[in-house]
Formats: structure tokens, C-alpha cells, sequence
């Protein structure tokens, strides 16, 4: 799978774990930075993964911040993203199985890399239900996004 990964300044230390992690799996990662701790705009590197996404030149994303907050919602706000932030390894299987994630927010400032990279793992091999009612309610965001969020 083709990856694409953003970090800010307060997450490039964990991305710098979660890249080496990702190609042991055997992925393909596109980094687009930052790769260092002086101060930068989080929405500066969530676009650049988000568009990697959206053109279908990565099948995923990973975005990482000092919490994730600020990366998740940047994501969020372009047209065919659906971004999770993710703390725990329950939320990164639910939220690809219900709710078909495409972007993944961490935080290094809230979680080690233990954790990181399991629930990095998880999000990966975890495929959408296809359940009815999670076609249904994932349908029903596109309808908002196409409601609210303006093409470009």
C-alpha cells in the first residue's frame, strides 16, 4: 500500500518511528515533512497528505501532531477525507470498519510509539464492513460533505 505521512514540529519525532514501521511492513510511504522541531503550521502538511489521498496517488494517510487535534481537523475539511484521531487500538479498528477512514491522526504529545505503531498497524490490515448500515451512515457524510464543503 502507497502511504503518504505529514508531521508538524511537535510530531516528526514519532513520524521518524512510524515511517521505518511502515516499510518493515512492506509499504510504500510518501513523507512530506517536517522533519524538524522548529515551529511550523500543522494545516501546511495535512493538505499535501489529504491531496495524495484524494488524487488516489497514496490509498492512505497519516498525519501527526502534538495531540492530533489540529491535523484531524484540517483533514477534515477537504473533500473525500475522513480523518480519525486515534488514541487506543479499539478506536483504529472501529473506525476503519465502521467508518472507512482514509486519514489517520496521532499525537505524539498523548501517546509513545508503542502504541503508535500498534494502533498504526491495526488501522492498516482493518478493511471497511461493508455493513449496510455503515455504507449508509458513511453515504450520509459524503452527502454533507457535498452540501458544505466546496470543490476546488
Amino acid at each position: 500500500m502507497k502511504i503518504a505521512i505529514g508531521a508538524d514540529h511537535a510530531g516528526y519525532r514519532l513520524k521518524d518511528e512510524v515511517v521505518p514501521f511502515l516499510q518493515s511492513l512492506g509499504h510504500e510511504i510518501e513523507d512530506v515533512g517536517c522533519s524538524c522541531d522548529q515551529s511550523v503550521d500543522y494545516p501546511d502538511y495535512a493538505l499535501p497528505v489529504c491531496d495524495l489521498v484524494t488524487s488516489g496517488k497514496a490509498e492512505r494517510g497519516i498525519l501527526i501532531c502534538g495531540t492530533g487535534i489540529g491535523m484531524s481537523i484540517a483533514a477534515n475539511k477537504v473533500r473525500g477525507i475522513r480523518c480519525a484521531l486515534v488514541n487506543d487500538m479499539f478506536s483504529a479498528k472501529a473506525t476503519r470498519e465502521h467508518n472507512d477512514t482514509n486519514v489517520l491522526a496521532l499525537g505524539e504529545r498523548v501517546i509513545g510509539p508503542g502504541i503508535a505503531l500498534e494502533i498504526v498497524r491495526i488501522w492498516l490490515e482493518t478493511p471497511f464492513s461493508n455493513g449496510e448500515r455503515h455504507v449508509g451512515r458513511v453515504n450520509k457524510v459524503k452527502q454533507i460533505e457535498e452540501q458544505y464543503i466546496s470543490q476546488s
